[in-house]
């Protein structure tokens, strides 16, 4: 494999396969799409990381469902940080790019802001992972307890505990500063995963309590296991300048680290950010109200008015026109 290092404002999920040691993967790096999600919002640096982290672990989960299915994580918390939310949405169909969105709900006067780990802001709550696959199904909801000191160790504890999946992550995350003194953030992140053997997605099993946490080397027994420890301690290795690039391209990357799995890569998803708020899914949204709830959301200058928690987009309404109520007398 060989790829000269392009710079491009295109952010990419690169999908790939260690032959040797039957391991799949992905690996990511957000610049602008990580930007424009947190240029939405004045988050303080504390929920900025943490939103970064969620985002890179949504988008890397994200890029294995099907077209048009739409992931979502939800991370509670009793702390100062009370909810991270995500969601990635699959594109409609090939070629196209996939859309992932995120906001974060906090107490900001209790916020500890010499936190040097922000995810101890949480406090106690749980990591959801949710799967939407469309009209008509069921959706797929699994949750872990937050542990392990960090969102991406509480998505291997998810893997590991509700789909019996040998996974590792690792993440980087910081902010840089151009030439002409403009700061941004940046997060790069590679996930792998044992290959499956056939088992339904979906299909949580059953064996063991549910609060017993599994962690990915209990899950591999003989070669599987040599395989799998020996492709981490590769990843062990790999340096924050090295992950996050530029001037290391992702399959320089991948060859530096795995040239003795054989590795392979495979078609990247191209990511951007995108709500789909709209103001037909707004008034859908009231209409489970009677007009006395309306009456009560309805301001002095006799409107209703919603925001978009992912996108900030705002939406002005006429109360005669939403509510259960009004959509029975249309």
């Amino acid at each position: 494999m060989s790829e000269a290092v392009k710079p491009t404002s295109e952010d990419k999920i690169l999908p790939f396969q260690l032959d040797l040691s039957d391991i799949r993967g992905r690996l990511t790096r957000l610049d602008k799409t990580l930007n424009d999600i947190l240029s939405q919002h004045s988050y303080p640096p504390l929920v900025e990381a943490l939103v970064a982290e969620a985002t890179v672990i949504t988008a890397l989960i994200g890029q294995t469902i099907n077209l048009k299915w739409k992931l979502s994580l939800q991370i509670r918390g009793n702390g100062p940080i009370k909810l991270i939310a995500t969601d990635y949405f699959a594109p409609s169909k090939n070629g196209e790019l996939g859309t992932i969105r995120a906001f974060a709900s906090f107490n900001e006067p209790n916020l500890n802001i010499g936190e040097k780990n922000p995810f101890e802001q949480l406090g106690k709550g749980y990591f959801a992972v949710l799967i939407d696959q469309g009209p008509n199904t069921e959706p797929y909801q699994g949750i872990t307890p937050l542990t392990g000191g960090s969102l991406h160790k509480c998505a291997e504890t998810y893997f590991a505990q509700s789909e019996q999946l040998a996974t590792r992550f690792a993440l980087t995350i910081g902010k840089s500063q151009t030439k002409n003194k403009k700061i941004s953030w940046q997060a790069a992140g590679l996930i792998i995963q044992k290959m499956p053997k056939k088992t339904e997605r979906g299909v949580v099993k059953k064996e063991g309590s549910t609060n017993q946490l599994l962690a990915s080397a209990d899950l591999l027994q003989g070669q599987e296991s040599e395989n799998w420890n020996r492709v981490n301690f590769h990843i062990d290795t790999v340096e924050e300048l090295e992950l996050m690039g530029p001037h290391i391209s992702k399959i320089q990357l991948l060859n530096r680290l795995f040239h003795e799995e054989n590795p392979r890569v495979f078609e990247a998803q191209s990511i951007k950010f995108g709500c789909t708020c709209s103001a037909d899914k707004v008034r859908n949204t009231m209409s489970m109200y009677s007009s006395k709830d309306i009456e009560t959301m309805t301001t002095a200058d006799g409107d209703v008015t919603a925001d978009c928690q992912f996108c900030g987009a705002h939406y002005i309404m006429d109360p005669t026109k939403l509510g259960f109520e009004a959509e029975k007398n249309v």
